[in-house]
């Protein structure tokens, strides 16, 4: 009998003093990473990806999982189980972390505190024409950590106009086996 059950593959995709960020090889490349804030770690939207414990302790005690799209729950509840820390979702609160929410959507059937989701880019949010990031870490990909503001300001002006290149590009990364 054949099992459908799949390991998916994950390979390091930004790497910083404060952290480092890993994709998972599936149909859409998922990318989860690991911030260290005053020494405790915290896991930003992660994917299952149990050989990972190890290298996450290293970065220093962990602090709490942040989920920060309704829908994203990925590995969420179950790293906050493996690490004995919060699973916090940021549409609800951050309780006591270091993070401010940014809210994009806070629908029934969306809620979302950051991000510039592909279906959103016909309306791009507002509320990110307000920041100014020094580095952007992304959900789907490699992270922008030079001219991460302008980087950003042109997303949300050209969002509408890129839209079907980003979905095919999407696509075909998540197709191909290194996930580029």
């Amino acid at each position: 009998m054949r099992s459908w059950a799949r390991v998916a593959q994950w390979n390091p995709v930004d790497e910083w003093e404060g952290g480092f960020g890993w994709s998972q090889q599936e149909f859409m490349r998922r990318t989860s990473h690991a911030l260290v804030v005053a020494s405790r770690v915290w896991l930003i939207d992660p994917v299952d990806t149990p050989d990972l414990e190890e290298r996450v302790r290293t970065l220093g005690e962990p602090a709490g999982v942040l989920q920060l799209l309704d829908r994203h729950a990925r590995g969420c509840a179950v790293w906050a189980g493996r690490l004995g820390v919060p699973h916090l979702r940021a549409w609800e609160s951050v309780g006591e972390s270091p993070f401010e929410p940014l809210r994009v959507r806070s629908r029934r059937w969306w809620r979302e505190v950051i991000g510039l989701h592909p279906l959103l880019r016909p309306f791009p949010p507002r509320t990110l024409g307000r920041v100014a990031p020094r580095r952007i870490l992304c959900g789907h990909g490699e992270g922008v950590f030079e001219g991460a503001a302008d980087a950003l300001h042109e997303a949300l002006q050209t969002g509408r106009r890129r839209l079907p290149a980003a979905l095919l590009g999407a696509t075909k990364a998540g197709l191909h086996p290194a996930g580029r």
